[in-house]
């Protein structure tokens, strides 16, 4: 009979003859082994539907994690020397996101740290990612703390990635506890007279890790101490082939939930119930969850800016604004759409939405131009400024400046931002350089007539936004969002057949 062992050696395709004990074998076994482990996250063993060969998480392989390190390491390495950094060691600390209760033992769901994750993809809380550099940036080296092998908590929690396994499947250096680090830290710091330290204080992303931080600038008194945000932002801020393609069916789940939603809606429905169609529609498709509290207004609501409470009723001529995006796989969308709650635009609303419509397409083409987004933000104030003169909303003047302020008071947000795997993506780039091939933003005007308007009281509660995710490349502007319909026949046709129901 066939031992317990030998079935195994078979099973992994291993000859079994008098030599299946060489070094070049049992590595063969360990490979083999390790890459049959249940892991903290999603691997292609557990997850053949989501993770492919040497991907860490979906789309996104083992080398592009890899070389996104080694970016950051020569452009904080090049700035240091611009600087004339007195060393040329660095160690740049990056902390997971913790695990946050609501109460008790009941947790929030959690959502990774996006720079950790764009450097690492581990998705696990409570862990930290550190890279050091000793005499060039290609000689850095990147070791991945993860959590402490626990089995009372591992029973209730589920399997952690332990120091052993984190290696191969992250393509890190090394892995150790996470109860190391302060102990891996100072010994850096001895094994260097002088470290130029990289972590972001600020942002206060892991208590735990921040105030190890703070003992060891205690400790030393070391000066050369910086942030390294920005210089990730930069990076993030140019979407790969990979990002490109998760931030693609990011927009495709959500603009179909939203398209749905628009069908499901009728005259004297919840927004609380619209709200529940647009969060299943997406997770139905494969989404996490909402990339954040969607605005679900109805009426005179939509005139809100940042309306969430979604918790009223959506009567006869109303109209619902929708801003709804998902995360998928890290990576977000946000859309806007406003349509009729009955199937059917008044005359009042058709001319606004006329207006934002229009406004946006031209917005969209002057992407190809390539300018900057607060560019983008004082031509929409121009644009809508106009467009309102034009059928009488706004005073005649011919002054510039007097129709942008108009326009503003009217529409008083910005007509753009950065997108990625935050919704407001790389926060440390300025709206003021001009966009290039790779980026992915927002472009969403919209205008919004309160009741306390000196605008005639036709147009009064009339709130509509129109938001689409564009991708920008070499050929021009790239709808991501184009499957979500936002044309008045279109969405006269969907909104009519719920109210129908």
């Amino acid at each position: 009979m066939i031992s317990f062992k030998n079935r195994l050696f078979l099973h992994l395709g291993i000859n079994l003859t008098k030599n299946f004990c060489t070094k070049a074998a049992r590595n063969k076994v360990k490979c083999d082994l390790s890459s049959k482990k249940t892991l903290g996250q999603p691997t292609q063993y557990t997850h053949p539907h989501l993770i492919g060969e040497n991907e860490v998480t979906p789309l996104i392989k083992k080398e592009e994690y890899q070389n996104r390190r080694q970016k950051l390491v020569e452009s904080i390495s090049e700035y240091a020397l611009k600087c004339n950094a007195p060393s040329k060691s660095h160690m740049i600390i990056i902390p997971s996101a913790n695990k946050q209760f609501m109460s008790d033992k009941i947790p929030y769901i959690f959502r990774q740290n996006s720079d950790f994750l764009y450097l690492t993809g581990c998705q696990e809380p409570n862990t930290c990612v550190v890279i050091t550099t000793s005499k060039s940036p290609s000689g850095h080296r990147t070791t991945l703390f993860t959590r402490d092998k626990d089995s009372h908590a591992e029973l209730w929690d589920g399997p952690r990635t332990h120091p052993e396994d984190a290696p191969d499947f992250f393509g890190v250096d090394q892995s150790l506890p996470i109860s190391e680090l302060p102990n891996f830290i100072n010994s850096f710091r001895k094994s260097s007279s002088v470290v130029n330290l990289w972590y972001d204080l600020e942002s206060n992303v892991s208590t735990e890790t921040s105030n190890i931080v703070r003992d060891y600038l205690k400790e030393c008194g070391n000066k050369h101490f910086e942030s390294p945000r920005n210089f990730i932002h930069k990076l993030r801020l140019y979407k790969s082939t990979a990002e490109i393609a998760l931030m693609q069916k990011s927009c495709d789940i959500a603009s179909k939930a939203i398209a749905e939603t628009m069908e499901y809606s009728r005259p004297g429905i919840g927004e609380n119930q619209l709200f529940a169609k647009v969060d299943y529609e997406c997770r139905a498709r494969g989404a996490e969850f909402l990339a954040y509290p969607p605005v679900v207004a109805g009426g005179s609501r939509a005139t809100i800016i940042h309306y969430i409470n979604n918790n009223q009723l959506v009567y006869g001529n109303e109209m619902v604004l929708m801003d709804a995006g998902c995360e998928y796989h890290g990576y977000a969308s946000d859309i806007t759409r406003t349509w009729p709650v009955n199937g059917k635009f008044t005359n009042c609303q058709k001319e606004i939405y006329q207006i934002v419509l229009e406004v946006q397409k031209e917005l969209i083409n002057l992407c190809s131009k390539l300018p900057t987004l607060d560019m983008l933000f004082e031509c929409m104030c121009l644009l809508l400024g106009r467009k309102l003169q034009e059928i009488g909303l706004v005073g005649v003047q011919p002054s510039d400046s007097y129709i942008m302020k108009a326009a503003y008071q009217l529409c008083p947000h910005h007509v753009s931002h950065y997108l990625g795997m935050d919704v407001h993506d790389t926060s440390s780039i300025s709206r003021n350089i001009k966009i290039e091939p790779g980026m992915v933003i927002t472009i969403e005007p919209g205008i919004y007539i309160s009741e306390k308007s000196k605008i005639p009281k036709d147009y009064h509660g009339i709130g509509v936004r129109i938001e689409d995710d564009i991708l920008i490349t070499v050929n021009g502007p790239v709808v991501l969002s184009r499957r979500c319909p936002k044309e008045i026949d279109d969405i006269e046709a969907i909104a009519s057949r719920g109210a129908k129901n």
